[in-house]
């Protein structure tokens, strides 16, 4: 089992938008960034354009859980943020799932890539 941390840090969240790679699906946003430790750092990032703070944080532990989940097949190293997208208001937890792994697929950070 895989150790990750949470990215807390304003600097820490510019450093990853600045730097990083980055794929977009229709809710959501992945950016990732190797950061040279031995876990990765989850970054999570719902404005309130999405919706009020009942919705912002249930769409956030929907992306923690996912991302939870998944936790095993991701490369470990990483500093992640997952920004959601405006209108993903109402996505449910397998449109969540299914998008952060597509997304982690393409940037060829799973041991699947898929």
């Amino acid at each position: 089992m895989k150790f990750s941390e949470s990215l807390k840090k304003n600097d820490d969240f510019r450093h990853v938008y600045k730097k990083a790679n980055r794929k977009a699906s229709s809710h959501l946003v992945l950016y990732a960034i190797p950061n040279g430790m031995e876990s990765n750092r989850l970054g999570i990032s719902v404005s309130k354009k999405v919706g009020n703070s009942v919705v912002r944080h249930h769409l956030t532990r929907l992306i923690r859980e996912a991302y939870r989940l998944h936790e095993d097949s991701f490369c470990i190293g990483q500093d992640l943020v997952v920004v959601a997208r405006e209108g993903s208001s109402h996505i449910s937890y397998a449109e969540v799932e299914s998008e952060l792994m597509k997304l982690a697929g393409l940037l060829k950070l799973t041991s699947n890539n898929g």
